[in-house]
């Protein structure tokens, strides 16, 4: 599902650019009340591996020695419960000519080799999640996508469960889970109870541009763990397949009774909202809900935005990614991408804050590429070019609809 608004609607007053940066500047200097931990945020390797195609025996290999690369994850999931939160943004609707896996989706025949990697390291459980914008069971919904269902249960090992997180689902509450620092929005955020209930949680990412926070990629897909029936632009409403348009993106009042009230005051006025409150949620996600795993797929992919909603064009970079810090992940991503994952809030690729770095200042993991040591596959000859500055700018950069991701 994806929510087109105008740039009427969407778009708050006029700043110019020195407008915009002098605003991001004054909330800058009220988020500097907190001890900037930019130099201190732990490292952790990253491994980048050439995968050529979705062949099944090779994305099986390619992802064994990625994981070995990070020092393997038997350690990590053996007799654990282990909860995957994939990357199926909006519906299945195909994109360029081709199928929403090969273009904007987690693609199945990824998680099919990691569930019967995590098998195979003797995982107890394996539950597959994603706040999905349909009502009908998992499985048929995403069998009629595309999806080997039966497939992915037989590679892990029959220890396969797919569950939708959109909202309280079977469990009788939702999870409060707080955000360490206190939060850059909300100082804790109300989940669907199997992101509590786990022993270890993997982000599983499509790497991606994204129209409002400018890379996606494994901390990103934390976005979803948000139920729309919370936050979603009807709430509260348990059966809601509405976006978190409202509340995430344009910061309209939340009528939910008994979720934490918002921290760090109101923007300033005549910025457009999304700017700082897409990245700044982003950030909060990771921090209620920190990722033991991260992989990154970008065997194909799209460029131009998170989904067929923006203006997309199909690309090959035919790499996987994995690493246990996300931010560390997604900043050797970011390079990959030919993007700088240091850039200034309002600088290229970032049309707002840059989320990598505020997770980078309150010592989540560090954004510099100089301080994370990559394996097998190195930066320089995994990179495959995104967009351009121009490119940004023809494809109405900054970011004019939204969308949830």
């Amino acid at each position: 599902m994806s929510v087109s608004l105008t740039r009427r609607q969407v778009l708050i007053g006029g700043l110019g650019a020195a407008g915009v940066l002098a605003a991001a500047g004054r909330l800058r200097t009220e988020a500097a009340e907190r001890a900037d931990r930019s130099a201190a945020a732990p490292s952790s390797p990253v491994a980048i591996q050439r995968c050529e195609s979705y062949e099944p025996k090779l994305v099986r290999q390619q992802l064994d020695a990625a994981l070995k690369l990070i020092g393997g994850i038997g350690d990590l999931v053996r007799n654990k419960t282990v909860t995957v939160k994939l990357n199926l943004t909006g519906g299945s609707a195909p994109a360029c000519g081709m199928s929403a896996i090969r273009t904007y989706h987690t693609h199945p025949g990824v998680v099919a080799a990691l569930c019967a990697a995590m098998a195979d390291e003797g995982a107890k459980q394996i539950f597959l999640v994603e706040s999905f914008y349909f009502r009908e069971p998992c499985e048929q919904a995403l069998k009629a996508a595309g999806w080997d269902v039966d497939g992915i249960k037989s590679c892990g090992d029959q220890r396969v469960t797919f569950e939708n997180t959109r909202n309280r689902g079977q469990w009788p509450a939702y999870s409060r889970l707080k955000v360490p620092w206190g939060g850059f929005v909300y100082p804790s955020l109300d989940v669907n109870q199997r992101y509590e209930k786990t022993d270890v949680f993997v982000s599983v990412a499509k790497l991606k541009d994204h129209g409002a926070a400018g890379v996606t990629a494994a901390v990103k897909n934390l976005f979803g763990i948000t139920p729309q029936a919370l936050y979603g632009d009807d709430a509260p409403n348990e059966d809601t397949l509405k976006a978190r348009v409202g509340q995430f993106h344009l910061g309209k009042k939340c009528d939910v009774p008994g979720l934490p009230a918002e921290v760090g005051g109101p923007l300033p006025e005549g910025v457009e909202p999304w700017k700082f409150r897409v990245p700044r949620i982003t950030a909060d996600c990771l921090g209620a809900r920190p990722v033991d795993l991260a992989i990154v797929e970008a065997v194909e992919t799209v460029i131009g935005g998170e989904g067929p909603w923006l203006k997309i064009k199909p690309t090959s970079p035919k790499l996987l990614l994995a690493g246990r810090n996300a931010v560390c992940t997604d900043a050797v991503c970011a390079a990959v991408m030919g993007y700088d994952p240091q850039a200034a809030d309002m600088q290229f690729p970032f049309p707002g804050e840059n989320h990598l770095r505020l997770l980078a200042s309150v010592g989540v993991g560090t954004n510099d590429l100089k301080r994370i040591e990559v394996r097998g596959l190195p930066v320089e000859k995994a990179r495959h070019p995104f967009l351009s500055p121009a490119d940004k700018a023809a494809a109405a950069w900054p970011y004019y609809g939204v969308h949830i991701a």
